[in-house]
């Protein structure tokens, strides 16, 4: 894949034709667009970092290292690639969970960490940080990675960078590189010219694959697409776009994929989630002879607690591993280029456009005395959205409540809907401001979410970042209370809006009431200056009609 992003390095003539493996590393991080990179520095890792900090990199520090991973996972859906570096084994191990998030939901994170140096381990030592051998890290991040290597050889490493930089991009899935601190310096033995491999299709199968699926939609009376995340990470959103106008076929989208196109769209017909979504929308989907699912993954959470139906002979399944029109499976096809194929020409015939009735925002009318209520604090938030926020939505009700917000611009909702790994959306709000410093993130977390990363606000504060962070408080775990409840659910109830005390900074509010949420909601939104928090009590029997529908749904199955 080509190169893209490429800024100027401050390395000499000399070591630019003859490089050390972290100058090519730090470079080819460049190339292929890295304007900043996350982490925690430590030992092992401590002169690459020196290097880093001399470099036209940023280096953006965190509070921990998993919070780097959530920041970095933020900052690669909205730039298209991140990176993060930390220190061996108690930096690295750190960053399992978010980039098994970033795995499973094909977010391509860059993993840089430190390590013993070769000439350290000839005796074996028990060095600190040490697990059980010296290569126990690098075997962890195989199982969690698209490809892996150790830079421990300079007749090698430069390719290895080269293969492993390609597989992130190509695939838009985490890898990982570890650099063995006495290695850092080495330079190339030979002169090196960097690799970056093209993904090219089988013509002729592409051609019979666009022709099939040509066919299929020309013969449909009520063809959708359903959009999926890999349009977002392969940048395929003008495409499905382009495609779904020729033809006058109307767009769904996953939980995961929310966002991929405006929400204004005159073709776009909501959220597909199975039963936990709007009835109109799982029938337009499900009552289709024809559904084309781009770039979907077709998870649980996706399909609402696999209560979609969806009859594979009617499907045409286009994502970057698989190609599938109907029982027929296609190989060696790009799903970029299935993309621009179907989006080249309008094919379908003569079709008129289909009548699509948008869900209305209610206006907002508050009841100044009447306790906050999800479907009400929602409503409000719903009146509020454009094109400078982006909403990050963390794990649980305030994943499955966002799911009925209306995005105007397309790219402007991240979350965890596979992987739903609890504490993502502080840190990734990070990411997202550390990558476009105009949008400004929208937190939507829990409350237990928030105790897990709620450090991170200490991050926007070092950056005079303004995230709006809404913590809906119900004193514990909602959604695991609707499939079995226990006081295992229940957690401290925290004195939220008064982290600007122990942060010096911030603006605090204490919502109770609609009045409460009108008054602090206009007053964090004035506030550009840094983070607003708003402490949101709701009732711990409150919850969603889609969490509802889910939970139940999980309870049968447990």
């Amino acid at each position: 894949m080509p190169a893209k992003g490429t800024s100027g390095t401050r390395v000499s003539r000399k070591a630019a034709l003859n490089p050390t493996i972290a100058e090519y590393l730090i470079q080819r991080l460049q190339d292929y667009g890295v304007r900043d990179i996350f982490g925690i520095p430590g030992d092992f890792v401590l002169q690459f970092y020196g290097m880093l900090e001399e470099s036209p990199i940023r280096v953006i520090g965190t509070t921990n290292e998993a919070c780097a991973g959530y920041a970095a996972d933020g900052y690669a859906r909205i730039n298209g690639i991140g990176a993060v570096c930390v220190t061996y084994c108690v930096g690295g191990l750190s960053l399992c969970n978010p980039i098994a998030g970033a795995y499973a939901e094909k977010s391509p994170v860059i993993v840089i960490s430190g390590a013993p140096g070769m000439t350290e381990r000839r005796s074996d030592p028990l060095l600190h940080h040490r697990v059980r051998d010296f290569h126990t890290q690098r075997d962890v991040f195989e199982k969690l990675t698209v490809a892996s290597a150790c830079l421990e050889d300079e007749f090698t490493a430069f390719r290895e960078i080269d293969r492993v930089l390609t597989a992130c991009v190509r695939y838009k899935r985490p890898v990982f590189l570890e650099l063995p601190r006495d290695k850092v310096n080495a330079r190339a033995l030979h002169p090196h010219v960097p690799v970056s491999s093209l993904v090219e299709s089988n013509a002729d199968v592409l051609q019979a694959a666009l022709e099939e699926a040509r066919d299929s939609i020309r013969a449909a009376k009520t063809p959708v697409i359903l959009a999926g995340i890999e349009l977002h990470r392969f940048g395929l959103q003008d495409q499905v776009v382009r495609f779904a106008e020729q033809n006058n076929i109307p767009i769904s989208a996953t939980l995961l994929g929310k966002s991929v196109v405006s929400e204004r769209h005159p073709l776009y017909l909501g959220i597909y989630e199975g039963a936990m979504g709007r009835e109109e929308v799982r029938k337009r989907v499900e009552d289709s002879d024809c559904v084309v699912l781009l770039g979907a993954f077709m998870s649980d959470i996706n399909l609402g607690g696999f209560t979609a139906m969806l009859d594979p002979r009617k499907c045409i399944y286009a994502t970057s591993e698989t190609l599938r029109i109907g029982h027929h499976h296609f190989h060696d096809v790009s799903f970029t280029d299935f993309m621009n194929g179907l989006a080249e020409k309008k094919f379908a015939t003569r079709r008129a456009a289909p009548k699509i009735r948008h869900a209305e925002t209610p206006a907002w009318k508050p009841v100044a005395s009447a306790p906050m209520t999800i479907s009400r604090l929602f409503r409000k938030i719903n009146t509020v959205l454009d094109q400078n926020l982006v909403v990050v939505a963390d794990t649980g009700d305030s994943l499955f409540a966002a799911a009925d917000l209306t995005i105007t611009q397309r790219t402007e909702f991240l979350s965890t809907a596979y992987y739903t790994s609890m504490g993502f959306a502080i840190p990734a709000a990070i990411g997202v401001q550390v990558a476009n410093r105009n949008l400004r993130p929208l937190v939507l977390v829990g409350d237990g979410a928030f105790q897990m990363t709620c450090n991170e606000l200490s991050t926007a504060v070092r950056q005079k970042f303004n995230p709006i962070v809404v913590v809906l408080n119900n004193k514990g775990y909602s959604t695991e209370r609707f499939i079995q409840e226990g006081p295992f659910n229940d957690i401290l109830n925290w004195q939220y809006h008064r982290m600007p005390e122990l942060l010096g900074a911030g603006w605090g509010f204490e919502v109770f009431t609609e009045g409460d949420l009108e008054k602090a909601i206009q007053a964090a939104f004035a506030n550009q200056d840094c983070f607003s928090i708003l402490n949101v009590h709701l009732d711990k029997a409150d919850v969603s009609p889609a969490l509802r529908r889910l939970a139940a749904r999980l309870a049968e199955r447990l």
